[in-house]
């Protein structure tokens, strides 16, 4: 059986895989990139239809193309994030296959690199690039899985007129839950929005968008969470262009009726945490708290911006927040579809070897992993806050690229005397 080798293989063709590639073509390192699917394929099936990109094009591209027939401030509708991606990759050749599967990665014992099984033959690569994203599997938690009702995951909505007739319950108060409880909402079907601990910056503020002042206030490159922050999660939507600020308190006057972190079901019953308005309350200051260091910033550069008083009204507490509801009986309430906003697992059961800890995170530094030859890209957090959006990715790509390049420097040594 011929098998194929190769220096560097890519394992995942979405927007972490092209950086990576275009990144490794101008370092001349020798490589090809393997997709089970198609070029970014998670942003054409894996989300709901009217999904955006949650940054203005002029912020959620990267720097070598911009997006064509979009104002930089639009936000680009997923399709076109997926064309985007693939134009890019044609744009300097990548050696990219579609349409095959990567089964297992092992150490090549007692050769250099690691022996690739595909859906199509064996291929010997010297590094291994894992490039699959962060949105690997789709979490549902257990504790539903006896109620007889219609149940699906973000990963698997696409429009309300997939759910049947009745009322919803949208689980996580992230950008997904949020966008997709507003949009159910907005078709006319009741919506109830369990929501649990978060942060909501404003969509845009003075003039200049979420993006903008992440930058300027040096948010982007932060390089780790703040301590006991793991669980709490942003909601912001670019659904509504500049004007897409959440506001949970706005989301209830709207018609959505607020609830707790979902605690049990039972019985046809389903009980909530006593967190609804902590959790609301710490939501708007962490809103304040933004516009405040704006206004810092502002004020300490000398910028001449428009003030923006409005933005520091809060609204009156909806029923749901003084009279929170801790109990619904399913039936009662009408309710007869879950939709589960709760977040992705990591899955990389196909690699085997020693980069993981107890918990099946990769153990890394900028991506360069703790098993020589290994890498990952595209995950949260790699280097910085900014490491799963797109611009992110194509910077540590590139600091991941240069690595492979100088440890090829050091096997194309050659004694001088043998020369």
């Amino acid at each position: 059986m011929t098998v194929e080798k190769i220096d560097t293989l890519v394992i995942g063709a979405g927007q972490a895989g092209v950086a990576m590639s275009e990144h490794l073509s101008s370092l001349d390192v020798p490589h090809i990139v393997l997709e089970r699917n198609r070029i970014a394929e998670q942003w054409r099936t894996a989300r709901w239809d009217s999904l955006v990109a949650n940054g203005p094009a002029w912020h959620d591209r990267f720097p070598g193309m911009e997006f064509e027939g979009h104002k930089p401030d639009d936000f680009v509708p997923k399709e076109q994030v997926a064309d985007y991606l693939e134009a890019y990759a044609k744009k300097f050749n990548a050696p990219i296959r579609t349409g095959v599967e990567v089964k297992k990665v092992t150490r090549n014992t007692g050769g250099p690199g690691f022996i690739i099984e595909t859906s199509k033959g064996v291929i010997e690569a010297n590094r291994v690039v894992a490039a699959t994203g962060p949105f690997q599997t789709p979490v549902i938690p257990p504790i539903a899985k006896n109620e007889k009702i219609v149940q699906i995951h973000s990963a698997e909505y696409r429009n309300p007129q997939q759910l049947p007739e009745g009322a919803v319950l949208v689980v996580g108060a992230g950008s997904s839950g949020v966008q997709i409880a507003d949009e159910i909402q907005r078709s006319g079907k009741k919506v109830y929005l369990s929501a649990g601990p978060h942060d909501r910056p404003p969509r845009s503020y003075r003039n200049r968008d979420f993006c903008w002042w992440l930058g300027v206030l040096g948010e982007w490159d932060r390089e780790a969470m703040e301590p006991g922050t793991e669980h709490v999660t942003i909601a912001v939507t670019g659904a509504h262009g500049s004007h897409g600020t959440v506001d949970f308190r706005a989301l209830a006057h709207q018609g959505i009726t607020l609830l707790g972190m979902t605690k049990e079901f039972k019985n046809g019953k389903v009980t909530f945490q006593e967190d609804l308005v902590e959790n609301v309350e710490r939501g708007n200051k962490n809103y304040m708290d933004f516009l405040d260091a704006a206004d810092a910033y502002i004020e300490r550069n000398g910028i001449e911006l428009p003030e923006e008083p409005e933005a520091r009204k809060v609204l009156p507490d909806p029923d749901c927040m003084t009279n929170p509801i801790l109990e619904l009986d399913l039936a009662e309430a009408g309710i007869t579809s879950i939709v589960w906003a709760t977040g992705f697992a990591l899955d990389y059961s196909w690699l085997d070897v020693d980069a993981f800890d107890e918990q099946g995170k990769p153990k890394h530094q900028r991506g360069v992993s703790s098993e020589p030859g290994v890498y990952f890209v595209g995950q949260a957090w790699l280097s910085r806050r900014g490491s799963a959006f797109i611009w992110g990715v194509w910077h540590d790509a590139k600091h991941i690229a240069g690595h492979i390049a100088t440890q090829r420097t050091y096997l194309a040594y050659t004694d001088p005397s043998q020369r």
